[in-house]
């Protein structure tokens, strides 16, 4: 935990992806390159949190389950709870190849000279289940007698090495309901009970099963409050037990990317610009396995450190990422500034007068628009824009 940060708090968030109870053969699941599939072409559903209309934080938004870091994130007491693991690199979660003058400095800070004796690759991962146990009840934990069955990443091409990935997560909870449910609220009235959780009912969390996924900054002057997010991406095989806490959170739903992004192109729900691209980039995996797969694959390529930057014009606000033209050069990200910039052109001579695009185009908080022509950095892939949404979409399925 970075207590010297004055203008940011660290976070950390799990984009949950869970397998259909009855899905039908992911042989036939093969996304259009342009166009975002059908609600019917997925095998799987992500889980949206609606955060409650008194958040000070994007109230009433959709949002992937996660939260802010908690100092017991980086207790050295989970020492003795991943004994097993201490001289795996991070745990046996692997080591990045991105260069360490690139990587974002939530993920570059050394944490040694914090203080902590956690790599923050591991706290980070901790904060996204316990997060994820309080808001939703979904539990991310390997039984201790079950720690011998973990994959661990040596950071090699492949996973394994016969060349397979690992297998999509399978939760196992051995434990009592009523048991978990105690221990739930005891986690979130004082987040250091998490560990004592862990030590009682022996078991770990399971940071394995996490894979890194990219890391948003909170754009200046728009929500209030700013965080800097590690975001994270976990397949499990089948949809678990969820619920909400009533409190920060007060209605959840299991729903397929093109789903999630029909309602918000219909007014009916509303997400915020890091659920709206991530969300896109699923709509290229209508199957779970190959979202799994693409998902080991990348995790140690590393990713980008993205601050939106949100320009104004007459006639609606582009949100600027890293890449497009319009990005300023250099991004104090440390200091506090309003960080809005003017335009004196309109949107349509913004967009002629670029040449590389990476932006969001607003005109209000539902009409909005994806644009982006460049290359996507450590093997990541570009969204679909939520233009791409079948005209022709029908649920019955409401959020």
């Amino acid at each position: 935990m970075n207590t010297a940060l004055k203008h940011w708090r660290e976070a950390a968030t799990v984009i949950l992806a869970a397998g259909k109870r009855h899905a039908q053969s992911a042989e036939c699941l093969r996304a259009a390159p342009s166009r975002i599939p059908h609600t019917s072409a997925f095998d799987y559903e992500v889980l949206l949190l609606k955060r409650s209309g008194k958040s000070g934080f994007m109230p009433n938004a959709y949002v992937f389950p996660g939260g802010t870091v908690d100092s017991s994130d980086f207790s050295s007491e989970w020492q003795d709870i991943f004994k097993s693991f201490l001289k795996a690199p991070n745990y046996g979660v692997g080591v990045v190849r991105q260069p360490p003058e690139t990587r974002p400095p939530i993920f570059a800070t050394d944490r040694v000279k914090l203080g902590s004796t956690i790599p923050g690759d591991v706290a980070f991962r901790i904060c996204a289940v316990r997060e994820t146990f309080e808001e939703s009840g979904v539990l991310l934990v390997v039984p201790k007698c079950e720690e011998s069955s973990i994959s661990l990443n040596t950071g090699s091409v492949n996973a394994n090495d016969n060349g397979t990935q690992p297998a999509i997560t399978r939760l196992s909870s051995p434990w009592d309901k009523d048991v978990l449910s105690k221990w739930r609220s005891l986690v979130i009235n004082n987040p250091a009970n998490f560990i004592k959780m862990c030590k009682e009912l022996k078991c770990l969390p399971n940071i394995w099963a996490l894979h890194e996924w990219g890391n948003w900054l909170t754009p200046t002057g728009v929500y209030g409050r700013r965080y800097d997010t590690a975001f994270y991406i976990c397949c499990l095989q089948e949809t678990p037990y969820t619920l909400q806490d009533e409190k920060e959170i007060t209605h959840f739903k299991w729903s397929t990317p093109s789903e999630v992004l029909h309602r918000y192109k219909s007014r009916e729900i509303w997400i915020a610009p890091p659920q709206l691209y991530d969300l896109g980039r699923m709509c290229r995996f209508p199957s779970l396995m190959e979202l799994h797969h693409f998902a080991c694959q990348r995790s140690l390529e590393g990713c980008e450190q993205w601050l939106p930057i949100n320009l104004m014009s007459d006639n609606g606000n582009i949100f600027i990422l890293p890449g497009d033209d319009l990005y300023p050069e250099n991004v104090d990200c440390s200091e506090m500034h309003d960080g809005r910039l003017i335009a004196d052109k309109s949107l349509k001579e913004l967009q002629r007068d670029s040449s590389d695009l990476h932006r969001i185009i607003s005109l209000d908080p539902y009409t909005v628009s994806l644009h982006m022509n460049i290359s996507p950095k450590y093997n990541h892939l570009p969204p679909l824009s939520i233009q791409a949404v079948d005209g022709d979409f029908k649920t019955s399925s409401k959020l």
